[in-house]
């Protein structure tokens, strides 16, 4: 989201109506180097200057989807089970051990002892199951999909369902057995919930804080939710090894390290993360030494900033970027069209043309390097004449395609969207397509407005949220989905059999057999893969960028 997805995390419930400036309490202090400072200047103290893209969307795991939330929301909270450093298995969280029962309905968590809530409250198994019980518990608004986009992407449903898009809930409930004891209870067995359950938005809150800052108030639409409590803007409490320090939104937000954590404490006293939305812009700061780290650096300029002194970091392919298509509108209903724009788009050339090294074109909707991946299904190869012989059968005629792009964000496999919105427009030209152009800012307007289906062709893609098929095809095709707004029930019952099957062979065989579905149904473009780069100052140390986005940076020191 992850899942930069939305993405990095795939998309994301994101404030509205927010006061533009959130008290900013702790921000500053003399180890805040201004802006233009030298890379000497910068490295005084030991406050780490990060460089996002943009502005996360809300600090509370449970209502967001994406990387840039993600990214801080990982330092503050913490997971009953982790990613392992660098890659993708599961490790221990705030669960030092755990026990699957046989027939995969039954986790039993052994919890760490001894830890606390940044605000003095003892974590505990009570408190786990306080934090399950809110989500299978959310109401109204919290309920839609693109508000807590991933209960309803792994655990389906609600204690009362007020929406018959969502399915029975996968949450059977939460016993506390003793204070380190928790017993999950799944209705049906569920072969991915161990993983899925590393994501960051199933970070362990602080019950007591999610009440007294009325975390679940939300108002205003799906598509414009607005988070009326401070719990997510002003007040996120958990166990991690950084407290929230303060925000202003468009300038910076602050994170200062907690003295009391139950592990290794953090190496930097505090993080601050500024947003600088263009990647070029992101280079330049590191260059000129105002910043320390930055994500997503554009492949273009990697020889430059190593030629400045500057580490290049790679993270490992495990995304791919696709064009997605919104059934919600009648012209994307006809498949005659959607193969037709599949055929239209000369996907080679924009990896060529957009992308950098390692990059390659995408013929599935999950990475070449998942297990049960296959291409042993219907292709769409760059095929103009073929493209118009599919319109003129589509029975459309002069076809008009809404087409939306985003702005105000780079990521892997979208590191010029406006770029690779230009090439793809003029391909659907030339197969005869008219194409109306709709921009807006990633967050809120873009992602919004994308999960809730509103346009009928949109540039999105997806990062690995942890290692398996069903957090690609799953995520995407398990069940309906407001993003892509179409229901077909053949694709939905493979992927819920490929989730419950306990043999590793007979679920590969399940993926391979959805893959071959999706393709030939055609929902949308997969089109590209590609490894992200990272860059850091020469004094940065102890960075491991997880293929999975679940970067920690307690083990980063400037040296």
């Amino acid at each position: 989201m992850r899942r930069d997805g939305m993405p990095l995390r795939r998309t994301a419930a994101v404030m509205a109506g927010l006061a533009l400036v959130i008290p900013a309490a702790a921000c500053g202090g003399g180890d805040d180097p201004k802006p233009g400072a030298t890379g000497t200047e910068a490295a005084e103290g030991s406050t780490l200057i990060f460089a996002s893209s943009a502005d996360p969307a809300i600090l509370d795991p449970a209502f967001h989807s994406d990387g840039e939330s993600s990214r801080v929301t990982n330092q503050i909270f913490e997971t009953l089970v982790a990613t392992e450093e660098g890659g993708t298995g599961v490790a221990p969280g705030l669960a030092e051990s755990w026990e699957v029962s046989k027939d995969a309905r039954t986790y039993t968590f052994k919890l760490r002892q001894g830890v606390k809530f940044h605000d003095g409250e003892a974590f505990n198994a009570a408190a786990v199951c306080a934090n399950f019980d809110r989500w299978y518990n959310f109401t109204g608004l919290a309920q839609a999909d693109s508000v807590s986009y991933y209960w309803v992407t792994v655990f389906r449903g609600f204690a009362k369902n007020e929406s018959d898009t969502l399915a029975k809930s996968l949450y059977g409930g939460c016993t506390a057995k003793d204070d380190s004891t928790v017993e999950l209870k799944l209705t049906e067995p569920s072969a991915v919930v161990l993983s899925a359950l590393t994501l960051s938005s199933f970070s362990i809150a602080s019950p007591k804080a999610l009440k007294d800052h009325k975390a679940d108030e939300v108002s205003g639409t799906a598509e414009s939710p607005q988070f009326t409590g401070t719990f997510g803007t002003e007040h996120p409490v958990g166990t991690g090894p950084f407290k929230f320090g303060g925000w202003t939104r468009g300038d910076k937000l602050e994170l200062v390290r907690n003295d009391d954590y139950w592990g290794e404490k953090a190496k930097l006293s505090k993080i601050i993360f500024r947003p600088i939305e263009k990647a070029a812009d992101r280079a330049q700061a590191l260059r000129a030494g105002s910043v320390h780290a930055f994500d997503y650096a554009d492949p273009a300029d990697l020889e430059s900033l190593k030629s400045s002194g500057a580490q290049v970091l790679e993270r490992a392919p495990f995304n791919m970027g696709y064009l997605g298509f919104s059934q919600k509108t009648e012209i994307m209903k006809n498949q005659k069209i959607r193969q037709a724009i599949a055929h239209a788009i000369n996907r080679e050339n924009v990896v060529k043309t957009k992308y950098g090294t390692g990059a390659k074109v995408a013929n599935a909707f999950m990475p070449d390097s998942l297990w049960s991946y296959t291409e042993d299904f219907t292709k769409y190869d760059y095929n103009v004449d073929k493209a118009k012989q599919l319109i003129a059968e589509s029975g459309v005629s002069a076809p008009t395609l809404e087409f939306c792009y985003p702005s105000g964000v780079s990521r892997a496999y979208m590191v010029d969207p406006a770029g690779n919105f230009q090439l793809m427009k003029a391909d659907l030209e030339a197969a005869g397509f008219k194409v109306t152009p709709k921009t807006s800012p990633w967050s809120p307007d873009y992602l919004n407005t994308t999960q809730a289906g509103d346009c009928p062709l949109f540039l999105l893609g997806w990062n690995g949220d942890f290692g398996d098929p069903d957090n690609f095809l799953g995520t995407f095709f398990q069940s309906f989905s407001s993003q892509w707004s179409f229901r077909n029930e053949e694709i939905f019952k493979v992927l819920a059999d490929a989730e419950k099957e306990p043999d590793q062979a007979a679920r590969e065989a399940l993926y391979k057999k959805a893959n071959a579905l999706i393709a030939e149904f055609v929902p949308g473009v997969p089109y590209a893969q590609s490894p992200s780069f990272s860059a850091a100052a020469k004094n940065v140390q102890g960075w491991v960028p997880s293929p999975v986005l679940n970067d920690k940076f307690a083990s980063i020191s400037l040296n």
